[in-house]
């Protein structure tokens, strides 16, 4: 595995911290997670509706697979001094405290630095290191103006129904640690290394920050559809009441799609002849297609669409999503979680993940290495 033998010790919770230490784990590296002793990482009382009260909740089960918990006061000399035994035998440390807490629990990468020089210190903060302000995922999908844009046209603004802030961050320091870590082999030098919820998804606005800053056009809520693209994103029901989802991003597919729907003059037609006269008359098309593909089956559809290789799908429910068989790869055997790797190929090979772990289930033998 490309990280066993790594140390992550983990100090952060909710979402974005914990997904980096997952993937560590997944890798092959030793992740000791730190909570605190009264009720540890938050999610583990974040339960929907009908959950069974257990140990474990789904919420902390999304990405805690593969870690050790120790439940510490960091705030206690007791804690801290722990804390810091451990810090002596790490390589990472995944820190997600509000700005200048680090530091009151005299635990900021300067002072870790002379305990550890080869440490790789990962800070995740919501808008900043100097910014105090705590920050959780909707907030900052609303100032970042994802929320603005997400929800249709007709409709308010909609924060989107996953904590995809937090995976972005997660994803900016995963990067960074790979960066730290070949940092670390050419130099024998640790590093510290941070990003800010807000920071990630700003970066993540794509063609819709793109879209104003180069020109000069202020995004609008659009539902499912492409401010750049017709037809795409589009969501209609068919013949037999199955909502499927169109991306027709070419002038070849779009040219195939219209034949395959029984309207082969489409692309002849001066409106919607290249993508940019479509976008230009975006609801006659819309129109035109809509009132076709309702009239169709949905297995009609779906036969003349892949027969003409244009991009097609259904808009499923969670049970249909872990009925497809690239959906199912990424469950560890167990069945009852996701991995956060979605790579294959020769890095590693997947292994099985010890299940998400109880509240300072591990504390006797992590202390026992410690020697304490």
């Amino acid at each position: 595995m490309p990280l066993s033998g790594l140390k992550v010790l983990e100090l952060a919770n909710i979402l974005a911290g914990p997904l980096i230490g997952q993937f560590c784990a997944e890798l092959g590296a030793s992740v000791t997670k730190v909570e605190h002793p009264e009720g540890g990482d938050p999610t583990r009382g974040w339960r929907v509706i009908g959950e069974t009260e257990s140990a474990v909740s789904a919420y902390f089960s999304c990405a805690n697979w593969g870690k050790r918990s120790i439940a510490l006061n960091v705030a206690s000399d007791e804690g801290a001094n722990i804390v810091k035994k451990l810090i002596r035998q790490s390589d990472v440390v995944i820190v997600g405290y509000k700005p200048g807490d680090e530091q009151k629990f005299g635990l900021d990468y300067p002072t870790l630095r002379e305990l550890n020089a080869r440490l790789i210190y990962l800070q995740i903060t919501a808008y900043g290191t100097e910014d105090p302000r705590p920050g959780f995922d909707a907030i900052i999908q609303a100032e970042s103006g994802f929320t603005y844009l997400n929800g249709e046209a007709s409709g308010g603004p909609v924060k989107m129904p996953v904590a995809l802030v937090d995976v972005l961050a997660a994803h900016q320091l995963k990067e960074a640690l790979l960066l730290a870590l070949m940092k670390r082999e050419r130099s024998g030098e640790g590093s510290y290394v941070a990003t800010s919820l807000l920071a990630a998804a700003t970066a993540s606005l794509a063609n819709q920050a793109s879209n104003y800053l180069h020109a000069g056009v202020v995004p609008r809520r659009m539902g499912s559809e492409h401010p750049n693209i017709v037809p795409y994103g589009n969501i209609i029901q068919t013949a037999d009441g199955r909502e499927v989802v169109l991306a027709v991003g070419t002038e070849r597919q779009f040219r195939e799609f219209s034949a395959a729907i029984g309207l082969p003059s489409l692309p002849d037609d001066e409106r919607f002849a290249t993508n940019a006269d479509r976008v230009s008359n975006r609801d006659a098309l819309q129109a035109l297609i809509r009132k076709r593909v309702e009239s169709m089956p949905s297995r009609e559809l779906e036969t003349k669409l892949r027969n003409r290789k244009v991009p097609f799908g259904y808009v499923n429910d969670m049970p249909a999503v872990f009925e497809l068989p690239q959906s199912r790869e990424q469950l560890f055997p167990s069945g009852d979680g996701v991995r956060t790797v979605a790579f294959n190929g020769d890095l590693f090979e997947r292994k099985n993940l010890s299940p998400p772990p109880r509240l300072d289930e591990h504390r006797v033998e992590i202390l026992q290495e410690l020697g304490d």
